[in-house]
């Protein structure tokens, strides 16, 4: 640690040249070296020293990520099966929709859910937007959005139905119509049509887009949008009669 004082012009042309006395000038800027001396302080001030302040950084450096960048959502229920299974630790991206376009049909999303489906963060797939109007069901059983039919059997659990409950919903702007891909386990916008906010979650409550599956390490995977909603038009612009 380098606290003695620098040597005057004067100390300096007292000694005779030659002796090799002389001291190698310090190329830091005083910034730096009040930098090092600063860390040199707080190295030897914690205990366990420079192993400490390391391992202080690091957990600063998690929480700045996990405020603002990416968090780990543990999968509670089996309402997103088959994908997303009871156990599963999925991977949230916060930043999302944070410079970009909101939500789109097919999102997987985790939210809060207070004051519209209970004191906790879900997670459920955006099947409608802002504008949006989404029936069930047409003639033979599918979720229809803005007139068209959606295939939802890549992502759908083998057996279950769009839905039992029927509905016609117009999503109101700024918010989402949201559904759990199994859809025989999970307690989403349909059950709650009558309830304040009409089952409709505000894109400002939205946590962030579920990318990954990071944990079972076999279970392994990312989470894509699917090509079901490709074909959905604009709201407001139906292609065909709702059923």
């Amino acid at each position: 640690m380098d606290t003695e004082a620098q040597p005057t012009e004067r100390d300096r042309s007292s000694r005779p040249h030659g002796t090799g006395s002389e001291e190698t000038p310090d190329p830091r800027g005083p910034e730096d070296r009040s930098r090092s001396s600063l860390t040199a302080r707080i190295v030897d001030w914690l205990p366990g020293g420079r192993i400490t302040l390391t391992a202080l950084i690091c957990l600063v450096l998690l929480l700045l990520v996990n405020t603002f960048v990416a968090q780990p959502f543990q999968i509670p229920s089996g309402s997103m099966e088959p994908g997303l299974r009871i156990g599963d630790r999925v991977l949230v991206n916060k930043l999302a929709y944070r410079f970009g376009p909101g939500p789109r049909r097919g999102d997987v999303v985790v939210f809060d859910g207070t004051g519209y489906f209970g004191d906790a963060d879900y997670i459920k797939r955006v099947v409608g937007v802002g504008g949006d109007h989404v029936v069930c069901c047409d003639k033979e059983g599918r979720i229809q959005v803005n007139g068209r039919s959606v295939d939802e059997s890549s992502f759908l659990q083998p057996g279950d139905r769009p839905s039992t409950v029927p509905f016609d919903v117009v999503v109101p702007d700024g918010t989402l119509f949201v559904l759990g891909d199994h859809r025989g386990d999970s307690s989403d916008s349909r059950d709650h049509l009558g309830s304040p906010g009409g089952g409709m979650i505000p894109v400002g409550d939205v946590i962030g887009r579920a990318d990954w599956i990071a944990w079972p390490f076999g279970h392994r995977a990312r989470l894509t949008r699917p090509g079901a909603y490709a074909g959905v038009p604009a709201a407001g612009r139906s292609d065909g009669a709702h059923g």
